[in-house]
Protein backbone atom coordinates (compact mmCIF):
# COMPACT_ATOMS: atom_id res chain seq x y z
CA UNK A 1 0.00 0.00 0.00
CA UNK A 2 1.70 3.65 -1.22
CA UNK A 3 0.31 6.61 0.91
CA UNK A 4 1.02 10.00 -0.46
CA UNK A 5 2.06 12.77 1.83
CA UNK A 6 0.11 15.38 2.59
CA UNK A 7 0.33 18.51 0.80
CA UNK A 8 1.75 21.26 2.71
CA UNK A 9 0.06 24.34 3.26
CA UNK A 10 -1.60 27.05 5.96
CA UNK A 11 -2.77 24.43 8.11
CA UNK A 12 0.05 21.42 8.38
CA UNK A 13 2.60 24.79 8.90
CA UNK A 14 0.08 25.88 11.71
CA UNK A 15 -0.16 22.46 13.37
CA UNK A 16 3.72 21.91 13.08
CA UNK A 17 4.33 25.69 14.71
CA UNK A 18 1.65 25.09 17.48
CA UNK A 19 2.87 21.49 18.48
CA UNK A 20 6.41 22.57 18.14
CA UNK A 21 5.95 25.75 20.25
CA UNK A 22 3.93 23.39 22.71
CA UNK A 23 7.13 21.69 23.27
CA UNK A 24 8.67 24.69 23.92
CA UNK A 25 6.36 26.29 26.08
CA UNK A 26 6.53 23.19 28.92
CA UNK A 27 10.15 24.21 29.13
CA UNK A 28 9.92 27.67 29.10
CA UNK A 29 7.09 27.29 32.32
CA UNK A 30 9.67 25.29 34.32
CA UNK A 31 11.54 28.65 33.92
CA UNK A 32 8.71 30.76 34.77
CA UNK A 33 9.54 32.60 30.97
CA UNK A 34 6.87 33.33 28.24
CA UNK A 35 7.56 32.55 24.82
CA UNK A 36 7.86 36.03 23.92
CA UNK A 37 9.93 37.09 27.03
CA UNK A 38 12.29 34.07 25.78
CA UNK A 39 12.85 35.43 22.19
CA UNK A 40 13.12 38.86 23.56
CA UNK A 41 15.76 37.71 25.84
CA UNK A 42 17.14 35.51 23.02
CA UNK A 43 17.78 38.31 20.79
CA UNK A 44 19.62 40.59 23.73
CA UNK A 45 21.64 37.54 24.53
CA UNK A 46 22.98 37.22 20.50
CA UNK A 47 22.97 40.77 19.55
CA UNK A 48 26.29 41.76 18.18
CA UNK A 49 25.96 45.20 20.23
CA UNK A 50 24.34 46.65 22.77
CA UNK A 51 20.69 47.75 21.41
CA UNK A 52 18.61 50.45 23.07
CA UNK A 53 15.08 49.66 24.08
CA UNK A 54 13.88 50.74 20.90
CA UNK A 55 15.86 48.77 18.63
CA UNK A 56 14.68 45.48 20.78
CA UNK A 57 11.53 46.34 20.77
CA UNK A 58 11.69 46.96 16.39
CA UNK A 59 13.51 43.51 16.35
CA UNK A 60 11.19 41.45 18.22
CA UNK A 61 8.54 42.98 16.65
CA UNK A 62 10.09 42.27 12.91
CA UNK A 63 10.23 38.05 14.45
CA UNK A 64 7.05 37.85 16.30
CA UNK A 65 4.85 40.49 14.63
CA UNK A 66 3.69 41.59 17.93
CA UNK A 67 2.41 44.52 18.99
CA UNK A 68 4.82 47.19 19.98
CA UNK A 69 3.62 47.86 23.41
CA UNK A 70 3.12 44.13 24.43
CA UNK A 71 6.67 44.25 23.21
CA UNK A 72 8.11 47.42 25.51
CA UNK A 73 5.95 45.44 28.83
CA UNK A 74 8.00 41.91 27.87
CA UNK A 75 11.04 44.11 28.11
CA UNK A 76 10.12 45.81 31.35
CA UNK A 77 9.29 42.04 32.62
CA UNK A 78 12.76 41.34 31.45
CA UNK A 79 14.43 44.26 33.30
CA UNK A 80 11.94 43.28 36.60
CA UNK A 81 13.10 39.69 36.39
CA UNK A 82 16.79 41.36 36.49
CA UNK A 83 17.53 39.68 32.96
CA UNK A 84 18.28 42.38 31.37
CA UNK A 85 19.76 45.47 32.89
CA UNK A 86 19.69 49.08 31.46
CA UNK A 87 23.51 50.63 30.87
CA UNK A 88 22.68 54.32 30.01
CA UNK A 89 20.89 54.02 27.12
CA UNK A 90 21.18 50.54 26.02
CA UNK A 91 20.38 47.06 27.60
CA UNK A 92 22.00 44.35 28.22
CA UNK A 93 21.49 40.63 29.61
CA UNK A 94 22.57 39.83 32.60
CA UNK A 95 24.51 36.69 33.61
CA UNK A 96 21.22 35.61 34.91
CA UNK A 97 19.68 36.17 31.38
CA UNK A 98 22.26 34.45 29.72
CA UNK A 99 22.47 31.41 32.49
CA UNK A 100 18.62 31.05 31.41
CA UNK A 101 18.92 31.63 28.07
CA UNK A 102 21.60 28.75 28.10
CA UNK A 103 19.57 26.57 30.29
CA UNK A 104 16.37 26.55 28.05
CA UNK A 105 18.90 25.73 24.91
CA UNK A 106 20.86 22.71 26.69
CA UNK A 107 16.99 21.47 27.55
CA UNK A 108 15.17 21.59 24.14
CA UNK A 109 18.38 20.49 22.69
CA UNK A 110 17.51 16.51 23.20
CA UNK A 111 14.00 16.95 22.08
CA UNK A 112 14.72 19.04 18.91
CA UNK A 113 17.23 16.27 18.29
CA UNK A 114 14.43 14.02 18.48
CA UNK A 115 11.89 15.76 16.31
CA UNK A 116 14.13 16.58 13.52
CA UNK A 117 16.26 13.66 13.71
CA UNK A 118 16.27 11.37 10.54
CA UNK A 119 14.88 13.74 8.59
CA UNK A 120 16.70 13.44 5.34
CA UNK A 121 18.94 16.64 4.21
CA UNK A 122 16.99 16.98 0.83
CA UNK A 123 13.93 16.97 2.48
CA UNK A 124 15.13 20.10 5.06
CA UNK A 125 16.76 21.88 2.33
CA UNK A 126 13.08 21.75 0.31
CA UNK A 127 11.21 22.80 3.63
CA UNK A 128 13.62 25.60 4.44
CA UNK A 129 12.85 26.69 0.33
CA UNK A 130 9.14 26.62 1.04
CA UNK A 131 8.90 27.94 4.39
CA UNK A 132 11.35 31.03 3.52
CA UNK A 133 9.37 31.83 0.74
CA UNK A 134 6.26 31.73 2.72
CA UNK A 135 8.02 33.97 4.89
CA UNK A 136 8.98 36.57 2.31
CA UNK A 137 5.21 36.47 0.82
CA UNK A 138 3.55 36.88 4.62
CA UNK A 139 6.04 39.88 5.26
CA UNK A 140 5.08 41.65 1.82
CA UNK A 141 1.68 41.20 2.79
CA UNK A 142 2.16 42.64 6.16
CA UNK A 143 4.08 45.68 4.72
CA UNK A 144 1.37 46.12 2.06
CA UNK A 145 -1.60 48.94 2.86
CA UNK A 146 -4.43 46.72 4.44
CA UNK A 147 -7.21 46.28 2.32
Amino acid sequence: MTTTAPIADARALGLAHYAARGVLERVLARHGTTFQQQIALRAAVTADAPQTPDDLVTQVRGLLKADPADIRATVDELLAKQLLVADGPHLRPTDAGRELIAAIGAETAPVTARIWGGIPAEDLAAAGRVLALVAERANAELAAPAA
